[in-house]
């Protein structure tokens, strides 16, 4: 049932348009004439206005534009007696979705109405579609499709205004860098340096001259003082990447400058303040490195006051499109068609189980985009390894989206939900509560979701 604005300045039009369109289960609001049209729009919404062009009062385009303006979503029809081109060209310039004239065919009519109310639900859907969208990069690169990903985000929303010291774990590629990132991006600190250190890329002896600095003297090549990356980061946020490489020599040090806030320059005797938020990131489990004695336990206590945990991508396969799509637009650019992608394609990236996660699928995403032809990827484009890694003879062909031309948003995306929702259940070797689980919805929206059985 949809809310319907009847406007013209003649009752019996009102009453024959109204008693057809009640008759077809909407609800009618009636206005008769231009100004209570204007009065009405600006008190209720409307799926659909339906408007004679010529009245007394205020004619038909002069509504229009006001419905365009306090309704931007509504669609309207136009009616007219004077069905000229000039008039229809007009009317729909303005923005209105089409026009009948009299005397009008029920059935036209109908069929008009019908089509109308199909745009202004697609319209809506749109909107709310470009909403979530807006969400899920809310934090600059970040996709958060999957529950993994949203709850990620959370986090970061929960910990970037505190000065908590951060954990970031996930395996290599994961994006734990674009995590901290986006922590200091929305934390007080944002207006000052944020400063990564990969710790597993360094010497022991350069490893503490660059986190804490050296004076002159300090060692053999040490001809000046040197500030270290906690001065340097001072009043920002310093990353740890890597953090279980750091040497144990080390991590005793680092332990206490994140307790009393300050450190001493390698060879000096004076102790330095420093006003820097610490995050770490690791790949390797710290606590598999505290059983080895290769990790500090106090330290590890230290550094996860906040452990933000990031899925590898295997574990997160809805991400993978969208991450497709926002990384394909990186490339190309702003403003600039996005290359469509074959299905061939498509099952390949879906497909393959990503051991290098999001870094490996950005670099084949380039790869595709320096191969292909034209606006077009195929599956030839995508690197060989990724594609021979991938059966295509042992996965089903899906419902490209051509074949969805002429249908509404809504069906499309029914559609694609329970074609991924099979592809879930099949991974699960057919076992509904595992895949419910995987999907983080109750077994009994997984029954209700899942197509109906064949008879």
């Amino acid at each position: 049932m949809a809310k319907i604005l009847l406007v013209d300045d003649e009752p019996s039009i009102l009453s024959v348009l109204s008693t057809l369109l009640k008759a077809e289960g909407h609800e009618v609001t009636p206005a008769l004439g231009g100004a209570k049209g204007r009065e009405l729009l600006s008190a209720a919404e409307f799926d659909l206005m339906i408007s004679d062009i010529r009245m007394a009062d205020m004619d038909g385009m002069q509504l229009l534009r006001v419905a365009r303006k306090e309704q931007p979503q509504m669609a309207v029809i136009m009616i007219t007696a004077y069905g000229s081109v000039e008039t229809a060209v007009e009317a729909m310039k303005q923005g209105a979705f089409d026009y009948v004239t009299k005397p009008f065919k029920v059935d036209e009519l109908l069929i008009t109405v019908q089509r109308a109310l199909e745009y202004s639900t697609a319209v809506k859907e749109n909107v709310d579609l470009k909403a979530k969208l807006e969400a899920r990069y809310r934090f600059e690169n970040i996709v958060a499709e999957s529950p993994a990903m949203r709850k990620v985000c959370e986090m970061i929303e929960r910990v970037a205004h505190t000065d908590a010291t951060v954990l970031i774990i996930g395996e290599s590629g994961t994006g734990k860098e674009l995590v901290a990132k986006a922590i200091h991006a929305h934390s007080k600190r944002k207006k000052n340096k944020f400063v990564p250190i990969n710790c597993a890329a360094l010497p022991e002896p350069l490893l503490e001259s660059e986190l804490f600095g050296h004076v002159k003297g300090a060692f053999t090549g040490a001809t000046a003082n040197k500030e270290g990356l906690f001065e340097v980061a001072s009043g920002g946020t310093l990353l740890l990447d890597e953090i279980g490489s750091m040497p144990l020599s080390i991590q005793g040090k680092l332990l206490r400058a994140l307790q009393e806030k300050e450190i001493r320059r390698v060879g000096g005797t004076e102790t330095i303040a420093v006003d820097v938020r610490v995050l770490a990131a690791t790949n390797t489990p710290l606590e598999k490195l505290i059983e080895e004695g290769k990790f500090r336990e106090d330290l590890y206590y230290r550094l996860s006051v906040i452990p933000i945990e990031i899925a590898p991508l295997r574990q997160r396969p809805e991400d993978i499109m969208p991450l497709v799509y926002h990384m394909l637009r990186q490339e190309v650019g702003e403003g600039k068609p996005l290359p469509e992608i074959e299905r061939d394609a498509q099952l390949v990236l879906e497909r393959y189980g990503w051991p290098g996660n999001v870094r490996e699928l950005e670099n084949a995403i380039r790869h595709a985009v320096t191969f292909a032809k034209g606006n077009r990827i195929t599956k030839d484009d995508l690197p060989a390894k990724i594609v021979s890694a991938v059966d295509l003879s042992a996965v089903g062909s899906g419902t490209p989206v051509q074949d969805f031309r002429g249908t509404s948003l809504k069906a499309f995306l029914r559609a694609k939900e329970k074609e991924y929702l099979m592809q879930v259940l099949q991974k699960m070797g057919g076992d509904k509560e595992k895949a419910a689980k995987a999907l983080n919805i109750s077994l009994a929206t997984l029954y209700r979701k899942l197509p109906e059985p064949e008879k």
